[in-house]
């Protein structure tokens, strides 16, 4: 089957796991289709209700923002040819590697884990939680967000003989994560900011309205 050779490319969303502190990827799970829809709810960080009058109008802080969204994903194509080897991890194995390396992102290491439990049978008091790689949720490249995962459930819907998922849906949560989260130091703070600062400039690419299609000549 042939394409139009002028079809315009089509962007994958997907989810990328960074060094903060070195920026380096260590690991990139793409969306195998784009969700056909995108939640986003925004909590205003007002000051709080029955507050000082003077402060009725303040915002404390950037708004708590999330992101839920449902993701297909399954292995029918590379089944259909089985002796290609890129193929080969899909006929084996399904879904699990895809689904795994989506899970392994809300867990922490083994590593860490075995550490935290030598430390314990040390007897040492205080045990620092354990931290994970700098989570970005990727929608194009105006929407290059920190977050943190807060939901995460997977339908399987289909299965192989081997009874490997062929076929699932994932259900994800996110938290947007902004300075007052991370600091303006850190990288992801950071790269909020730059969201923020897209944010604000595409606000001003909106050519607004006039008070005549509101049915006023002026503001009293």
């Amino acid at each position: 089957m042939t394409t139009f050779p002028r079809s315009p490319t089509i962007l994958k969303s997907g989810i990328v796991l960074i060094d903060p502190d070195t920026s380096a990827v260590k690991k990139i799970v793409v969306l195998q289709y784009n969700p056909d829809t995108l939640t986003r709810t925004l909590q205003v960080q007002a000051i709080a209700e029955g507050g000082d009058r003077s402060e009725a109008m303040r915002l404390k802080a950037p708004p708590v923002e999330t992101i839920k969204l449902d993701a297909e994903i399954d292995v029918i194509d590379q089944l259909e040819f089985p002796d290609k080897a890129e193929n080969r991890a899909a006929v084996q194995l399904g879904l699990h590697p895809y689904l795994a390396a989506l899970e392994t992102i809300i867990y922490p290491t083994s590593t860490q884990l075995l550490a935290n439990n030598s430390l314990a049978k040390a007897g040492t008091l205080e045990i620092v939680p354990m931290e994970s790689l700098l989570t970005l949720f990727i929608w194009s490249k105006s929407r290059i967000l920190p977050v943190r995962l807060t939901e995460f459930s997977v339908t399987e819907e289909a299965f192989d003989p081997q009874l490997n998922p062929i076929r699932a849906k994932v259900s994800l949560g996110m938290r947007v994560l902004n300075v007052n989260d991370l600091g303006f130091n850190h990288k992801g703070g950071s790269l909020f900011m730059i969201y923020l600062q897209q944010k604000e400039q595409l606000a001003t690419k909106n050519l607004g309205g006039a008070l005549g299609a509101l049915g006023i000549g002026g503001i009293p």
